[in-house]
């Protein structure tokens, strides 16, 4: 199966926007080979415009010259990506990630990009041009690079079989196609094609579909087409952003399964927005990144670091190497809230082999609150232990901790 468990791993967009580097894919690839991966951390992404030589930050070049192939396939910019030279595209990459026991993963926008469509370049194993495919009138609002595709056409899927059978020949091990999840109903047959070339391409592939919110009433035709959908827009280092992710995941959380799992986006800790300022790091503070922590596993979202990982403080590894924090969102099933209000939440996860059941409080308040749960309000036993402290909790009569504010505890109860 595809993502049995929710992926785990790093996207570059957070820490380099558009403008990632070889290099920096290379040094946070070892990081996390040396430093996460028996954690399960496994996923290296690289996100948007790769194949723009110019990028310099998180900010697009409206109609800049894009790196492709004959066939309107994009390629990696070389200047950026040297080890691309030749026409090889993100193999070298790939296998170097590979080499280090990880997995390799991009980002690509829905469509072909409109250079190809203007020079009426052939699809490859079709006699069809991408010009007969392309909708000039379907164009992403913050991102003119491509044109969608007219997906009555033949040459549609042809298209997409094109581009996933080429990342499947470089090694790709997950696609993060934006454009696209919120894009409802007019992207909705454009998913399915996408869906189709990434299950023919002949790898396992994960498919990751962006930005959210995705719509809720979409959840049946997200959960048979993709293996992850994101269920906001971008999320970053906010306060207000995280406190109104509760009331997403509840409403999301029961439909994260094996194979398909609502994604809460990236985790924005550590040094952020590197290109503006090589000494930002994030705006949370360690209570709401340990909250954030918390609900991500406990709603089984899929975990991606955002930071630049190199520059992890002691603290900041701390949250990412707690085995038994992130065990939850393995080794639970049907994480869902007993009740959420605008000081408080409450959630339980039971555990798949019966073995206890997870109970996490949290403190949304902006003042200390003791945050409380009856034992009467979840099944489990009388012996519990804090998961970030690994402290033990007598739960004879429940559970209950005085928190600071934006603060989160998470109990595993026996």
């Amino acid at each position: 199966m595809i993502a049995k468990h929710p992926p785990m791993g790093w996207n570059s967009w957070d820490c380099y926007g558009a403008a990632v580097t070889e290099e920096i894919v290379r040094q946070n690839a070892r990081y996390m080979a040396e430093h996460l991966k028996q954690y399960g951390w496994e996923y290296v992404v690289v996100d948007i415009q790769w194949y723009q030589p110019t990028a310099l930050n998180h900010e697009y070049e409206p109609f800049s010259t894009l790196d492709m192939d004959e066939y309107g396939r994009l390629l990696p910019a070389v200047n950026r990506f040297p080890s691309a030279a030749g026409g090889v595209g993100f193999k070298p990459l790939a296998d170097y990630v590979h080499s280090l026991g990880l997995k390799f993963g991009i980002h690509i926008m829905r469509g072909m990009p409109r250079m190809a469509a203007h020079r009426h370049l052939p699809i490859k194993d079709s006699d069809v041009c991408c010009h007969e495919v392309a909708n000039p009138n379907s164009v992403c609002a913050w991102n003119p690079d491509m044109y969608g595709l007219r997906c009555d056409k033949p040459g549609a899927q042809a298209y997409y079989n094109s581009i996933f059978r080429l990342y499947a020949e470089w090694g790709v091990d997950f696609v993060k196609c934006d454009d696209i999840a919120r894009e409802y109903p007019h992207c909705k047959r454009e998913i399915e094609l996408i869906s189709n070339a990434c299950r023919a391409s002949g790898r396992d592939i994960v498919l990751s579909l962006s930005p959210g919110p995705a719509p809720l009433e979409r959840a049946e035709h997200l959960k048979q087409y993709a293996n992850m959908w994101r269920i906001t827009d971008d999320f970053w280092d906010d306060w207000r952003l995280l406190k109104a992710m509760f009331e997403r995941a509840e409403k999301w959380c029961i439909h994260s399964a094996p194979g398909h799992w609502p994604d809460a986006d990236m985790l924005p800790l550590g040094a952020l927005r590197q290109c503006s300022n090589p000494d930002d790091w994030t705006k949370f503070t360690r209570e709401e990144q340990r909250t954030m922590m918390t609900l991500w596993p406990m709603m089984r979202s899929p975990l991606m670091i955002g930071a630049e990982m190199t520059k992890n403080d002691e603290f900041t590894l701390s949250l990412l190497t707690n085995a038994d924090v992130l065990a939850i969102g393995k080794e639970s099933f049907c994480g869902h809230p007993l009740w959420t209000t605008e000081e408080e939440s409450v959630w339980v996860a039971p555990r798949q082999d019966g073995q206890g059941v997870y109970i996490a409080l949290f403190n949304l308040s902006d003042a200390e609150r003791t945050v409380s749960v009856a034992r009467s309000q979840y099944e489990a036993g009388c012996s519990a232990v804090e998961l970030w402290s690994g402290k033990p909790a007598d739960a004879a009569d429940g559970l209950s901790a005085r928190l600071a504010p934006h603060d989160a505890v998470v109990y595993l109860v026996k």
